[in-house]
């Protein structure tokens, strides 16, 4: 069950990346905090609305007992929200992408159980996704270089080598293995996927009320909600992901981390589809590739 709980979730985040990426103003450099604000408030207004129709007894030390996790991934999302400002002018791309590689790999090494209905053809699957979706963020890159000097456009030497341009992917990559590293050791003693749910939805909504003092009250900047709708899309995007998320990690970590890591790759296509973005071969071939592994993921789903 873990494959099509894995596949919506890649969807939902897609959505959340490409909502994100048209939400974000390079000229506000508050703009990270204003799409934490709205994924909080989202996530925080779910997660009440989880316990007011499950019914669901709550322990609040379960938000204690999930924090380290909590604290890794919206470290890692906030990273990759302050990046958005910078994706277009740094190598970021296929270093965040490569993070359910990671993730999978740390589950392989230190967690055995996980890796006892691993066989030849789930590796190579494993292997085509992390292949397509390196292939198509490096093309990307270099396609927007290419579009960059095509126009005649210059690349500050601060956004291309810049400690922020080199280390922010890569601490995003770790943090977000990590996360879903520690995803797997907490849902496996410490608490139910619903309990990880609510708790952190709780924890981001508690950051996105610091993030909104912060914003208005320190830095006396406006906030109109009604002014962020991309960032209020890919907030409800990103909250419907989660919702899947958790069940998909606990069920198959080693096979559900790259999959749910394809999430670029749908992004692609949407804004192929919605901002009608063209493709190039290339690009069409990175996507090919991880497809294939996603359909052998797909074949192999409960084998």
């Amino acid at each position: 069950m873990w494959f099509p709980l894995a596949l919506i979730t890649a969807l939902f985040w897609g959505g959340s990346d490409l909502f994100s990426k048209m939400g974000t103003d390079p000229r506000d450099k508050y703009s990270h905090l204003r799409i934490i604000i709205m994924v909080g408030t989202v996530m925080g207004i779910h997660g009440a609305i989880l316990l007011l129709i499950t019914h669901q007894s709550f322990d609040p030390m379960s938000i204690i007992r999930y924090l380290p996790v909590s604290a890794l991934y919206i470290g890692a999302m906030a990273l990759g929200y302050v990046g958005l400002r910078f994706l277009d002018l740094s190598v970021s791309s296929p270093v965040c992408n490569s993070s359910g590689a990671v993730a999978s790999l740390l589950c392989f090494i230190f967690l055995p159980a996980t890796r006892a209905d691993m066989n030849a053809w789930k590796f190579l699957a494993i292997a085509l996704v992390v292949i397509g979706i390196v292939l198509l963020s490096v093309f990307d890159m270099k396609d927007e270089n290419k579009a960059r000097k095509f126009r005649g456009e210059v690349i500050e030497d601060k956004y291309r080598i810049s400690a922020i341009a080199v280390f922010l992917p890569i601490f995003y990559c770790l943090l977000d293995a990590l996360g879903t590293f520690g995803d797997m050791v907490v849902l496996d003693s410490l608490v139910s996927e619903e309990e990880a749910e609510i708790a952190y939805e709780f924890t981001f909504l508690l950051c996105a009320i610091v993030c909104f003092i912060f914003l208005v009250f320190v830095k006396k900047q406006k906030f109109n909600i009604w002014q962020e709708r991309e960032k209020g899309l890919a907030a409800l995007c990103e909250t419907a992901g989660q919702f899947f998320y958790v069940y998909a990690i606990a069920a198959n970590p080693i096979m559900a981390a790259p999959l749910i890591s394809s999430y670029c790759l749908f992004s692609v296509i949407l804004s192929r589809i919605i901002l009608k973005e063209k493709l190039t071969a290339r690009q069409y071939g990175a996507i090919a590739v991880a497809i294939c592994g996603i359909v052998i993921m797909g074949v192999f789903d409960g084998a």
